[in-house]
């Protein structure tokens, strides 16, 4: 009999997105194939406790999934201590991932590579208001710079919600931005890559909240707060763009194994990134899993997927 391969699955961790985390695992570990793989779930606690050293992890298991989101999960700081403890993971690596989460990094290399991105500043947690909104108008966006999962987000419409918007913000994160808003339709793309550099997306999904205002957090992970619609409502050059942007975004970053880019279809008819997650969620209503099972994968094999790509990364699968 083969024997199986030792998966550390990761979840948890000291991140706004805790329990998102855990729901990302539990998908994940019921789906991956019991016949291939020996699951050993890991979950770290939200203060960062691991049940055992981290170098122990050497010795149980093969690779690890990390099914982490948000700080410490997806900003290099785990890949960091896997890497150091010289154990394979999935996804991308420490500089990739940390540039993903860094939302005004990333936007900058985005723009570097001809994508629109909405216009911002960046506010820093000592200065407590901007001097100037650079010539923004509201609303705005205001965000904190390296969270995912839309934690931390406001629209501000005036300046009276602009000072309770940045103090939301800084609850979460030191940056803050204070971005243009965009009104138009919600798009995102995910990205699946081989970990030898080939990529291909994913069909495009279309977010249409039903609270009629954003994408936020509740939206996301409440069933039922949002109608997603995959493939998006929209002809096919116009998702051949998407996809196509997407590709840019997750190759601009570095990103492997996976990656989903969050855009909007301005009423100005261009396409804007908001932003790229390398550990898109796997809950029960994520959107990487919908649209995984669109082009024609089970959960299954698109874990096995990102389980491979992260071998061949590491150089432990060849072809």
């Amino acid at each position: 009999m083969k024997e199986k391969l030792r998966v550390a699955l990761l979840m948890g961790g000291p991140s706004a997105e805790h329990e998102v985390s855990l729901s990302s695992g539990e998908v994940i570990g019921n789906h991956l194939d019991k016949d291939k793989y020996e699951v050993i779930p890991v979950v770290v606690s939200k203060s960062g406790e691991w049940p055992f050293e981290i170098g122990e992890l050497k010795e149980m298991a093969d690779v690890a999934f990390i099914a982490m989101h948000g700080e410490y999960g997806e900003d290099g700081t785990v890949q960091e201590e896997l890497r150091d403890a010289e154990i394979p993971y999935t996804g991308s690596d420490v500089l990739s991932s940390a540039l993903a989460m860094n939302k005004i990094l990333s936007g900058r290399l985005l723009a570097s590579h001809g994508i629109d991105v909405p216009e911002f500043i960046v506010v820093q947690k000592h200065e407590k208001t901007p001097g100037s909104l650079g010539g923004l108008d509201f609303p705005v966006v205001v965000k904190p710079a390296d969270r995912g999962s839309s934690v931390g987000i406001t629209i501000a419409r005036t300046m009276d919600e602009l000072v309770p918007a940045l103090r939301n913000a800084f609850g979460f994160s030191r940056d803050v931005m204070i971005q243009e808003f965009i009104p138009g339709r919600e798009v995102t793309c995910a990205v699946l890559d081989d970990g030898a550099g080939e990529a291909f997306p994913l069909p495009p999904t279309e977010i249409i909240p039903r609270s009629g205002s954003m994408f936020d957090y509740n939206a996301k992970y409440t069933p039922g707060a949002s109608e997603e619609i995959t493939p998006a409502r929209l002809h096919d050059d116009a998702l051949s763009v998407i996809q196509e942007t997407a590709l840019i975004a997750h190759r601009a970053v570095g990103a492997s194994g996976m990656s989903r880019t969050d855009m909007i279809i301005g009423d100005d008819d261009r396409l804007y990134v908001l932003e790229i997650n390398t550990i898109p969620g796997m809950t029960p209503t994520s959107l990487l899993p919908q649209a995984a099972r669109v082009h024609g994968l089970t959960l299954s094999e698109l874990f096995d997927r990102i389980i491979e790509a992260g071998l061949r990364r590491h150089g432990l699968l060849l072809g």
